[in-house]
């Protein structure tokens, strides 16, 4: 079974990140111009403290209404991420995204951000894995046969 190491290696270890004091305009500009739906809060330091997400957006217009557009990042996001690593298997990734409803999960390597893993990547990954167990059977059944 496939990793998120397989995932990064396809995809590349690229993350768009923000910083905590960015304003919601800015983080818009980020997620659209970078065609994402989330980012990692990078402090100065380079520590993840958060992500944020278009949902978390949506939440903040709802709740402040279009002053949310003013408001830094660190307002919205949310603070206790959710984190894998490069080891980590994608079926369970998968299981773990699933229940928990998250579309996005950073990668740490050593405590380090390394990536980001979508629901997208996941599934893609999964869907690669079962059509080449398919093709492997369809070449046994035919040199069986």
């Amino acid at each position: 079974m496939a990793n998120v190491a397989a995932v990064l290696g396809r995809k590349g270890s690229q993350v768009v990140t923000v910083a905590p004091h960015d304003s919601i305009a800015t983080l818009v500009r980020v997620l659209s111009r970078n065609r994402i739906g989330a980012a990692p809060v990078v402090d100065r330091a380079g520590r993840l403290v958060g992500i944020i997400s278009e949902r978390d957006v949506i939440h903040g217009l709802a709740q402040f209404g279009e002053a949310a557009i003013a408001l830094p990042v660190e307002r919205l996001m949310t603070e206790e991420v959710r984190t894998c690593t490069p080891e980590d298997a994608i079926v369970e990734l998968m299981e773990t995204m699933t229940l928990r409803r998250i579309r996005h999960l950073p990668v740490l390597r050593a405590g380090e951000l390394a990536g980001i893993v979508s629901i997208g990547d996941v599934v893609k990954q999964r869907l690669g894995e079962a059509q080449s167990e398919l093709d492997e059977l369809r070449s046994y059944i035919r040199s069986a046969g």
